[in-house]
């Protein structure tokens, strides 16, 4: 079972326009909702791959019981959300489709009590006990401490189970000083993490702040990795233009599929940068296009070089 950790989830929603023009009303063509929250994004990825996965964090208030409904109709999903006394938040997507650009907005979430992040505490490490591997994704809500993740890490590494880390700002920095196996941040966050604007650079900062190996998505030019057994570069055969939101959290989840395959890193990063690709070709978050998928994954170039022993 690979576990996943969200604790914003979310609600979210996507509406699609003929055109987006700022200051006008727009007839809205199409809506989706779906559960969200980068973890479980992850998780509706995976379980498509085949893993049986888990689902943890926060769930609350009438869009909290919407996310937990879906969430248990979805197959090889399992919910262990743990409820709060505030509401879930969501997050509003608006694709242009002429443009196939997207406007993100998104709710920074409910308040969580001492009481509940101590009851969320105690669930997580009962959860770690079947785990293979766990992701711990996204931002943090209102009342979880900053150090959060770092403590997270810290206990599933406790537990003998490799930890992916995907946030950004603080949340990251103090999280990468607890070692964790991987962490996923994009050109943007590595660049705060590091200081450094220059990803081979960055990658490497990175891995001598504590993180064991560092895959830094790097948009349409794919995905840069420094791990202990050497530095690839997975570049995908073209372009691909559509909805980007979800393409990172696919990145994770073909990362983490492949870890607990035990697949060398040329074959993770490759599995990684061909659902990336795919997710943005498909509708929504949490969803890639499998045909895309399979026909990219032999076609990604993975270029680099192994390490001495």
């Amino acid at each position: 079972m690979i576990l996943t950790v969200t604790l914003n989830t979310a609600l979210d929603i996507t509406y699609r326009v003929a055109a987006l023009r700022p200051h006008a009303s727009h007839r809205v063509s199409e809506v989706t909702e779906r559960p969200g929250g980068k973890g479980v994004n992850v998780a509706r990825v995976l379980a498509a791959l085949g893993h049986e996965v888990t689902v943890t964090g926060f769930a609350g208030g009438a869009t909290g019981r919407v996310v937990r409904d879906r969430l248990t109709a979805t197959p090889g999903l399992v919910d262990a959300l743990v409820p709060i006394g505030g509401a879930t938040r969501r997050t509003i997507a608006v694709v242009d489709e002429r443009t196939g650009d997207t406007t993100q907005l998104n709710e920074s979430g409910p308040a969580v009590t001492p009481a509940e992040w101590a009851a969320f505490q105690e669930a997580y490490g009962d959860l770690l006990a079947p785990a293979s591997a766990v992701a711990l994704c996204g931002s943090l809500p209102p009342g979880v401490p900053v150090g959060a993740y770092a403590g997270l890490v810290r206990t599933a590494r406790a537990a003998g189970v490799p930890v992916l880390l995907d946030t950004s700002g603080e949340p990251l920095r103090r999280g990468v000083a607890a070692r964790p196996d991987v962490i996923k941040p994009n050109a943007d966050e590595l660049a705060e993490l590091t200081g450094s604007h220059e990803p081979l650079r960055a990658t490497l900062d990175a891995r001598r702040r504590g993180a064991r190996a560092v895959v830094a998505s790097l948009g349409a030019e794919g995905l840069l990795a420094a791990t202990p057994e050497g530095r690839w570069r997975a570049t995908p055969p073209a372009p691909v233009r559509g909805n980007p939101t979800g393409a990172g959290d696919s990145a994770v989840a073909g990362l983490l599929s492949a870890l607990v395959e035990r697949l060398p890193w040329p074959d993770r990063l490759a599995r990684a940068a061909a659902l990336s690709a795919a997710t943005v070709q498909a509708p929504t978050a949490g969803e890639f296009d499998r045909g895309i998928y399979e026909e990219l994954l032999g076609r990604v170039a993975v270029t680099g070089e192994v390490s001495a022993a």
